[in-house]
C-alpha cells in the first residue's frame, strides 16, 4: 500500500490474478429510455441475465436488484443460477428508486411510504444474507427535490439520515453502501456528492455504513474522481467501486475509459495506493452494443490500465506532484501510457 505522509509505504504491483471483476446484473437485461419505452431488445429473465454474465468469462460476481425481475426470481432459483454460471452475489440492491417511491423513499412526506421503503430494504438484506453478498447497496435516487421551495431541506436531510439508521442499525453484521449521484431520477438527489454522503454517514454514526463510489456519478457530479476516492478511503468508508464513463452532462454508463482516460488512470492509481482489493465492478448500459462484448471490452481496458500503472515511475510522479508540476506529471503518465510512441523532441 502506498500513501502520502509519514505512513507512506511502497505500492506493490498487481498481478492479473489480483484483479477481480464484477458487474451489475442490469448490464445483461433489457434497456429502456423515455423514447424506446418498449425496450431495446426483448425482456430478459433474471436467471438468463445471470447466465449471460457468466458467459463473459472474467466476472466473479454480480450486483442483483431486489425484488428480482420476474416470478422465477426467488432466492433459491437465484442461488442455483449463480452456481451454474460460476458467479456469486457481490451485492443486493433494493429497488427504492422506482415509481412506487416517486415522492421519495426515506424522505417521502407519507410515513407509510417511508415504512414500505424500510421494509423493502429489510427484505433485500435478508436476501443478501442468504446469498452471501458483500453488502446491501442503497441508491435512494428518488430522495431529494425538483424545485426551489419544494421541501424543507433540513427536514429532508433528517428523514434521509433516519432512513439510514432504520435500515442499517438492525443488521450490524451486514454492510450498507450508499451510492451517491447528483441527479436522475430526482433532479436534485439528497446524497449527491462524496463529501455530503460522508457527512451523512458520520452524523448517523453506524460502523456498517459506507459508500459505493460510481466513477460516472463522480464525473457527473463535477468531482475529480481520484480526489473523491481519496476522501472516502482516508475515512475507511469505501465498500465498493463501479466503473463506467460519461461525458459529464449525464450518467451515460459508457465503456470504461472511453472518454476520460487520464482521470480513470488517476482514479485507479489512488485505489491502488490505498491497497484496494475489492471488486472492480462494471456498471454499464450497452443500449446498442452486445452486453457480453461490452463487459469484455471494459475488463480488457481495466487490465491494460493496471499494467500502465505498473510502468509508472511513482517516485518521479510524487516529486512532480510535490512541486505541483503539471506538465512533468502529465509526461510521466503519458510515458507509461504510450511508451515508445512518445517523442521527446519538439515538433518543428
Amino acid at each position: 500500500m502506498y500513501s502520502r505522509g509519514p505512513e507512506c509505504q511502497v505500492m506493490s504491483e498487481y498481478s492479473p490474478t489480483d484483479l477481480r471483476f464484477g458487474a451489475g446484473i442490469w448490464m445483461f437485461g433489457q434497456f429502456l429510455d423515455r423514447y424506446a419505452t418498449d425496450g431495446y431488445g426483448p425482456p430478459v429473465a433474471v436467471c438468463d441475465a445471470i447466465r449471460l454474465a457468466g458467459s463473459v468469462g472474467s466476472l466473479e460476481a454480480v450486483d442483483l436488484n431486489y425484488p428480482f425481475w420476474d416470478a422465477e426470481g426467488d432466492v433459491a432459483r437465484i442461488q442455483d443460477a449463480l452456481l451454474q454460471a460460476g458467479l456469486r452475489a457481490s451485492a443486493v440492491t433494493p429497488s427504492i428508486y422506482t415509481r412506487e417511491f416517486r415522492g421519495g423513499a426515506f424522505t417521502n412526506p407519507d410515513p407509510k411510504t417511508r415504512q414500505r421503503a424500510v421494509e423493502l430494504v429489510a427484505r433485500a438484506t435478508e436476501a443478501a444474507y442468504a446469498l452471501g453478498a458483500d453488502y446491501v447497496k442503497l441508491w435512494p435516487g428518488q430522495d431529494g427535490h425538483d424545485y426551489p421551495f419544494q421541501v424543507d431541506h433540513g427536514r429532508v436531510w433528517e428523514l434521509a439520515l433516519d432512513g439510514l439508521r432504520q435500515v442499517a442499525e438492525p443488521y450490524p453484521g451486514m454492510r450498507f453502501a450508499i451510492e451517491y449521484k447528483p441527479r436522475e431520477p430526482r433532479i436534485q438527489i439528497v446524497f449527491s456528492t462524496a463529501a455530503k454522503t460522508l457527512l451523512g454517514i458520520e452524523q448517523v454514526g453506524l460502523p456498517n455504513l459506507g459508500i459505493l463510489l460510481d466513477l460516472g456519478h463522480s464525473l457527473n457530479a463535477g468531482e475529480t474522481p481520484a480526489e473523491a476516492a481519496q476522501l472516502i478511503l482516508t475515512r475507511s468508508r469505501l465498500l465498493g467501486v463501479d466503473f463506467n464513463d460519461n461525458f459529464r452532462r449525464w450518467d451515460d454508463d459508457l465503456a470504461v475509459a472511453s472518454v476520460h482516460l487520464m482521470e480513470t488512470v488517476e482514479f485507479l492509481l489512488v485505489l491502488r495506493q490505498h491497497g484496494w482489493k475489492g471488486l472492480w465492478q462494471l456498471d454499464q448500459f450497452p443500449f446498442r452494443e452486445d452486453p457480453v462484448a461490452a463487459a469484455r471490452a471494459s475488463i480488457r481496458t481495466l487490465t491494460a490500465l493496471h499494467r500502465v500503472i505498473d510502468r509508472l515511475d511513482l517516485a518521479a510522479l510524487a516529486a512532480a506532484q510535490e512541486r505541483h508540476d503539471a506538465l512533468e506529471a502529465q509526461r510521466l503518465v503519458q510515458d507509461a501510457l504510450f511508451g515508445n510512441f512518445i517523442d521527446d523532441h519538439p515538433v518543428r
